[in-house]
Parts: C-alpha cells; structure tokens; sequence
C-alpha cells in the first residue's frame, strides 16, 4: 500500500507537533514543581505547629497526663 507523499509528510508534520506539545508540557510541569518546591523552602514555620519529630517545648502545647 503507497501513501500519498503530501499524506506522509502531513502525519510527519502533526506528530513533531505532538511531540513539541508533549516536551513543553513537561517543561511547565519541571518549572511549576520547582516553584512549588522553592515555596515550600522558604515558608516561615508557623509558632506552635510541628517542626518534626522532637516535642514541642511551646509552654502552649498539649501534652498528655502521664
């Protein structure tokens, strides 16, 4: 089976288009994580909230009866 020459070269034409597509949006995603992630990093802790697995020496905190 012949493909029509101007047919081959329009399919060739729209997948390097898909693929250009696919890249950029890979592109966007790769930025917008590492904005997120810059965010993230420079976020001022919040007083009284968690900063990991120590306990909290806040005198505020709840602290279950023993």
């Amino acid at each position: 089976m012949m493909v029509h020459p101007d047919l081959m070269l329009a399919m060739a034409h729209d997948r390097q288009h898909e693929l250009i597509e696919e890249a950029e949006r890979g592109r966007l995603l790769a930025f917008a994580l590492r904005v997120r992630r810059q965010r993230r990093a420079h976020k001022e802790p919040v007083r009284g909230a968690p900063a990991g697995t120590l306990a909290s020496c806040d005198p505020r905190a709840v602290v279950p009866a023993r």
